[in-house]
């Protein structure tokens, strides 16, 4: 995103402000499933910077709502606090929960993805709030989400059925610019069942091994599905694995495999699966000792609280027209602001499987710094790209809330 000498600024006061929120969540360490210290952090800026309500829910996610002295839509702003971990904490330069700051960049695991935009949301939504006296029609409400980075989508769906909101903004990284769609993920499980025999005499069993290996060259040849903005539904083997392991003198009774399935906007999870059912149907009644099923692989992650997150890995794609009147009222007003963003979709997957995928809110991305950053040594967000990421959520505000 290229950006005019006339891009909206914010008062020093203000920056020094959103670039210690920052820092205060790089600083509180919230691996998946360990959010809570991140979590208590964003409730005390809430608490502390006029939010009319605070919630945390039973899977940790924390909620912050502004409402103003008007009726009017609900407008949310979801961020996870989650981060993958840091790995060799040697390797980096920086080190990774202290939010150190050198050449205009703060260093930390989650600074990019996506800490950053969780202080711009929290901050630009009270400074929104304050700066209009709350003469504004409509609730603004701030998600910290968890277990986002093993669960993308999933701990959002009790955030909107709490909320209900009328529109979503998605905070991962863009660079300033405005997403509106991402292909979704499935991983899809292929599993092969056979007979246990010593492997000396294997005619006495049934090799699940290679079941899976005439299931696996037949899949090969599906052909994928597309789409003309989002590409292609890809279906790429990831892992395999037999049973029992190692296998000593034995031929395998199982065989599991993993798919990992990019998902396109309006494909289910029967769609997804017909073709590969299809495989195993022909297959199987070609050879009477293939038997085989396929399904979507569940998680289950604890909490921070104590609660459990589950559910199948079954994250859907989702696409809106860049002409769509939200659209083009955040982007207009993000012109008159004297940015300059590009309309595109994201390569990746965010809670927006839920949001728009899941449940058809109208979802935008906009996020501070570059998604390459994300989950890497010496990550970093650049503090331009968190002031004026602040900035653009204020004028989402006055877009969609009027």
């Amino acid at each position: 995103m290229n950006q005019s000498e006339e891009t909206h600024r914010l008062a020093p006061a203000d920056e020094q402000a959103v670039i210690a929120l920052c820092r205060t969540l790089v600083k509180a360490k919230s691996y998946s499933g360990e959010e809570g210290n991140a979590a208590e952090a964003l409730a005390d800026f809430f608490r502390e910077n006029g939010f009319d309500e605070v919630i945390v829910d039973e899977y940790g996610n924390v909620i912050g709502k502004i409402k103003g002295n008007l009726p009017g839509k609900k407008l949310l702003f979801d961020g996870h606090i989650d981060t993958v971990p840091v790995g060799d904490a040697s390797k980096w330069k920086h080190a990774p929960f202290e939010a150190e700051i050198e050449d205009g960049k703060i260093y930390g695991r989650g600074t990019s993805d996506m800490k950053g935009a969780v202080a711009a949301m929290a901050y630009a939504a009270s400074k929104f709030a304050r700066e209009t006296g709350r003469m504004f029609p409509g609730e603004i409400y701030v998600a910290g989400v968890v277990h986002e980075e093993c669960f993308e989508g999933v701990a959002a769906r009790s955030i909107s059925a709490r909320v209900k909101p009328d529109y979503v903004i998605i905070g991962e990284a863009t660079h300033l610019n405005l997403k509106i769609g991402q292909r979704g993920r499935g991983e899809v499980v292929l599993e092969t069942f056979g007979v246990p025999a010593h492997s000396a005499n294997p005619e006495k069993g049934v090799n699940a091994v290679y079941a899976m290996a005439k299931l696996i060259a037949e899949i090969r040849k599906i052909i994928p599905t597309e789409h003309p903005v989002l590409g292609k539904g890809i279906l790429e083997l990831t892992d395999i694995k037999s049973s029992p392991y190692p296998g000593a003198s034995v031929v395998p009774e199982y065989c599991r495999a993993t798919y990992d399935r990019r998902l396109l906007v309006g494909e289910t999870k029967e769609s997804v699966l017909a073709p590969i059912q299809a495989v195993i149907d022909r297959v199987s009644a070609e050879d009477s000792s293939v038997s085989a099923k396929v399904s979507y692989a569940t998680g289950h992650e604890q909490c921070y609280t104590g609660g459990e997150i589950s559910g199948e890995r079954f994250f859907p794609g989702w696409l809106f027209d860049q002409e769509a009147p939200f659209v083009q009222s955040v982007y207009s007003t993000l012109l008159g602001m004297g940015f300059t963003p590009e309309i595109t979709q994201y390569n990746f997957c965010t809670n927006g499987s839920h949001y728009a995928g899941e449940a058809g809110i109208q979802t935008l991305g906009m996020g501070p710094s570059d998604e390459r950053l994300a989950h890497t040594i010496d990550e970093y967000i650049e503090i331009d790209q968190l002031i004026k990421v602040t900035a653009c959520y204020g004028g989402v505000m006055r877009a969609l809330l009027k």
